[in-house]
């Protein structure tokens, strides 16, 4: 094994917020995909990794073009339904929001059936499948959000309270496309989502940034969107059906049930296509350069949006997500600077439209630079503590991988302990760019800043974190501050997050999916 000390001294707290302030000020525009911001983050970064030393990590070039497509759709005002009772209209935006992936001029349902299917999940490995015995295609799946568990916290449902990634809205969609289902509804409901249907309706009628998937094989249902409970059980009705059996969708064995409904709507869709990029750096492994380890951050923010208060229209994102890549460019210092190089090669990736649906990390995992079998792991940053130390550091999605194994014992080393995220329900390890790498089969981890603040405690660490999601997350006022981001407690983070991936790049065992994760059957080839 490596000196336990080696590399820990290229970290600089000074070079850290160099990085930020630079990646964050107002001549950056906000660093959003397809700008001039866009292009000066993306030069600034590649001057960084050649600075570091960092070998280009796309074959010659420090950069990954990312094809993509913006869609904006123009839903119909209405929905028509016709029931055994009669006819009846639901009113767009607000009884529901659609919209389509899919780049079709127009998109119509045509007097489509409408299926309830409960959560719509398959998962063999928990012996559950909400499509058994079910013929979907050219028709619309109503379904729940969140898993069977959430309602009872029955932990033999699943993961009980705790979401997994068939809770998710994207899975919900993902799996009807897979079944062949014309269309996928879920139902809302603010505790299960995590969020009031006021989130949904934001998306009506806006544009949407997608991957340019022409000329490839992608399934996708042709509309796609939420509808509000008090409407879902008025469809239920109109189709005869007794509301309780939502109440009994969480049971093992519950059947799907035609609700004896047909869908008519309509959207005008347009279509416009640009690139973005990733940008991408190596250190070859000496001796297992064929194994990489790949530490993400998304560069991208919001660029130049509504004015606030103060008529700020700059949406900086300095702690979002400046504060993460800047520590991209502190870990490939740290790396080059090793006396002994690691021996699995070390991948620096910053990648784009994040923002816009983790959209530049999931091209990189469908179409990898480094083979995925060959990928050891995705460590991810996203937010990089800007004040003082703190004793904890958080790990999202607790149980999924052996990487927080090694983790916590390299916290311990450091006097330090892992704490996990408070709200498992909400799904937070299915919301940033390692989640693109695990749908993959790649074991990945996503810590976050603690609160247990060094002399001030977990009561004000907890104030500063509640601050931040109030007043600035997606806000202009996301804004580095010099006399206030000190940023020692993310260097201790990106110390500890070094030392994670130098511990698993002078072995040759590589980390493995924990018994229960949902991504543990894709690594193995069974799924």
């Amino acid at each position: 094994m490596p000196d336990p000390q080696d590399g820990l001294s290229a970290f600089s707290a000074d070079s850290l917020k160099l990085h930020v302030s630079v990646l964050s000020a107002d001549s950056f525009m906000g660093r959003k995909p397809f700008t001039e911001g866009e292009t000066k983050t993306i030069d600034y970064l590649q001057k960084q990794f050649a600075a570091a030393g960092l070998e280009p990590g796309n074959d010659k070039s420090y950069l990954q073009e990312v094809p993509m497509m913006n869609l904006v759709t123009k839903a119909a005002p209405s929905m028509n339904v016709m029931s055994p009772k009669g006819n009846f209209t639901l009113k767009a935006f607000d009884d529901y929001v659609i919209w389509t992936d899919k780049s079709d001029p127009e998109i119509t349902l045509n007097q489509n059936d409408l299926v309830f299917a409960g959560y719509g999940i398959v998962a063999p490995e928990y012996n559950w499948n909400d499509y058994a015995g079910l013929d979907v295609k050219n028709k619309v799946v109503m379904v729940m959000v969140n898993d069977p568990g959430y309602a009872t916290g029955d932990t033999a449902l699943i993961k009980g309270k705790t979401m997994t990634y068939y809770g998710r809205w994207t899975y919900k969609f993902e799996e009807a496309a897979r079944q062949g289902a014309k269309g996928c509804l879920i139902i809302h409901n603010t505790a299960a989502a995590s969020y009031p249907f006021s989130i949904v309706q934001n998306n009506f009628n806006t544009s949407r940034l997608q991957l340019d998937n022409r000329g490839k094989e992608s399934k996708n249902c042709d509309v796609v969107g939420w509808l509000t409970e008090p409407v879902a059980k008025r469809l239920m009705l109109a189709g005869g059906i007794d509301t309780n059996l939502l109440a009994k969708a969480h049971e093992r064995g519950a059947k799907p049930v035609d609700l004896h409904l047909k869908l008519s709507t309509s959207m005008q869709v347009s279509v416009s296509y640009n690139k973005s990029y990733n940008v991408i750096g190596k250190i070859t492994g000496s001796k297992y350069p064929d194994q990489v380890i790949i530490y993400t951050a998304h560069w991208d923010h919001l660029g130049i949006g509504t004015p606030d208060e103060k008529g700020d229209s700059i949406y900086n994102g300095a702690f979002d997500n400046a504060s993460g890549t800047a520590g991209l460019l502190e870990l490939a210092r740290a790396f080059k600077s090793m006396k002994r190089a690691p021996e699995k090669s070390i991948v620096i990736l910053a990648v784009t439209a994040e923002e816009q649906g983790l959209l530049g990390s999931a091209y990189y995992a469908q179409n990898p630079v480094y083979p995925i079998d060959k990928t050891v792991a995705d460590i991810n940053i996203d937010e990089l503590n800007r004040f003082g130390k703190t004793k904890d550091l958080v790990v999202i999605g607790e149980g999924q991988s052996e990487l927080e194994d090694i983790l916590k014992e390299e916290a311990q080393k450091m006097g330090r302990y892992i704490a996990y995220e408070p709200h498992p329900e909400a799904g937070g390890y299915y919301r940033s760019d390692h989640f693109s790498f695990a749908k993959q089969g790649i074991p990945a981890i996503f810590i976050e800043g603690g609160i247990d603040v060094e002399g001030k405690g977990k009561e004000y660490g907890k104030k500063m974190e509640d601050d931040f999601n109030d007043h600035h997350y997606h806000r202009p006022s996301d804004e580095y501050d010099a006399s206030t981001w000190t940023m020692e407690g993310g260097i201790d983070d990106l110390k500890l997050l070094f030392q994670l991936g130098k511990r698993i790049a002078f072995t040759e065992k590589m980390p493995e999916w924990k018994p229960g994760s949902e991504f543990k059957a894709i690594r193995e080839g069974k799924k």
